[in-house]
């Protein structure tokens, strides 16, 4: 199993899952598009959940975290092709078509995109390249298609201008609101920071501020207590540590004794 297998690195990838369903926290970076070729995937985020089938098309939007979960489906193989949309790339596709650049966009940040003939007609010629060699697809050819990509949505979906020409850097947002929303996902103080549009002595200063307390320990505290609530609720430990953020069962399990004096299982 090769996961994911990169056509071209850093921008093409065609994630292959055989036969086995997999949770995976992530954080985009760039804008993202996403084909699915055969099995599900599912989305959430803090905010959003989605949900794209064999033959449909989901928009990630950038500086976001989320789960995914890939599952095969009727003995068949999870496959999607994902493809990076870094802004150096969008903003010459801008320049070329015209295009306003860094208007506001207040829609949702994950959109399932409706299919048509040209779009899978797009993704069919990607295909080819995931099958063979490593190599075959060169950095220039690769370009070109993830531009081909870019103009097809904007052309067949013209609403999605204001998502994927939006350059405006991450403001300093409501620290508590994303602190609460986000706390569950396993990521450094560092990516916390930047997606609240701070430095990372800015985000502690004022994480300590609102909070009371450094980060790393509002966020056990607060992981813990999730935990003890869904316990309470009949939700198994193995069930739910990876989704509140921690790395081991045997961690989970030390943690939740030290601060609760007793062990989860013996909340059940």
């Amino acid at each position: 199993m090769i996961n994911p297998n990169e056509i071209l690195p850093g921008i093409i990838f065609y994630s292959y899952l055989s036969a086995e369903r997999k949770d995976k926290v992530c954080f985009w970076n760039h804008h993202t598009l996403v084909m699915m070729v055969s099995g599900q995937l599912n989305l959430v985020t803090a905010g959003q959940t989605l949900t794209v089938n064999a033959g449909e098309l989901m928009l990630v939007g950038r500086n976001q975290l989320g789960t995914l979960t890939k599952t095969p489906l009727n003995g068949v193989p999870y496959e999607s092709i994902v493809i990076s949309l870094q802004e150096p790339l969008l903003r010459q596709i801008a320049l070329e078509e015209h295009l306003e650049i860094g208007r506001r966009y207040d829609g949702p940040p994950n959109i399932p995109i409706p299919s048509n003939e040209y779009l899978q007609g797009y993704f069919q010629s990607i295909i080819p390249y995931t099958r063979s060699a490593p190599g075959v697809l060169t950095e220039e050819m690769g370009i070109l298609k993830v531009r081909e990509g870019v103009k097809l949505l904007i052309h067949t979906q013209p609403q999605l201008r204001e998502f994927l020409f939006n350059f405006a850097t991450p403001h300093k947002i409501d620290l508590e609101r994303f602190m609460l929303s986000n706390f569950h996902f396993n990521i450094p103080l560092d990516e916390f920071a930047r997606m609240t549009g701070r430095s990372l002595a800015a985000f502690k200063r004022d994480f300590r501020k609102l909070f009371g307390m450094p980060p790393r320990r509002w966020l056990q505290e607060n992981r813990l207590a999730e935990a003890r609530r869904l316990i309470e609720q009949q939700r198994r430990p193995s069930a739910i540590y990876l989704d509140l953020g921690f790395e081991s069962l045997a961690h989970f399990s030390r943690a939740f004794k030290q601060k609760f004096g007793k062990a989860p299982s013996l909340l059940i």
